[in-house]
């Protein structure tokens, strides 16, 4: 009886993959490469089938900055940032049973992408974004309750873009844009 073959080391997962789009995004945000520049990364990173040719596509960027991601934890109580606080590039928060209440409006936020990664279990969320922010919730997950989010009538430009993601057990996550 023939074994499968195992999975060659060279060949690139999906979540590799998904990895060098969002590295290739972010320095385009910031100003790090031009339009024609990502188009062409893109495609490259997009058609890779190994992982030589999709550390290629990103050879010509930065290194990716140390100690831009930061976790609150909590197994119960309450989490809660509010104020000037300084804003990590990446923020996770785990919270067993506990209330979440991130307050962003005043906050100091460096990076024109900001990933929030949530994994909470049985008590809610509250995150108010600055008035400016463009919300991006697609990579969330609502276990027992729906998201309560509305989109602003008139958005400002010029402001971070906040993307949510991760699992939300049976609490609600409530999302806001501050009023000042």
């Amino acid at each position: 009886m023939t074994s499968l073959p195992e999975e060659s080391p060279s060949l690139i997962r999906e979540g590799d993959r998904e990895a060098a789009v969002r590295r290739l995004q972010e320095a385009y945000a910031e100003g790090l490469i031009p339009h024609e520049v990502l188009d062409e990364h893109l495609h490259q990173v997009l058609s890779a089938k190994t992982r030589s040719e999709l550390a290629s596509a990103l050879v010509a960027l930065p290194e990716e900055q140390p100690g831009s991601t930061a976790t609150i934890a909590a197994a119960g109580g309450r989490i809660k940032r509010r104020g000037a606080w300084r804003v990590p590039r990446v923020l996770k928060v785990e919270s067993a049973y506990g209330r979440v209440r991130l307050d962003l409006s005043r906050a100091v936020i460096e990076h024109p992408i900001v990933d929030i990664e949530l994994q909470l279990g049985t008590d809610g969320a509250r995150i108010t974004v600055p008035r400016d922010a463009v919300v991006d919730v697609e990579g969330l997950s609502t276990g027992w309750k729906d998201l309560r989010y509305k989109i602003p009538r008139q958005p400002r430009p010029g402001g971070p873009t906040i993307r949510i993601s991760g699992v939300m057990g049976y609490g609600r996550l409530k999302i806001r844009h501050a009023l000042r």
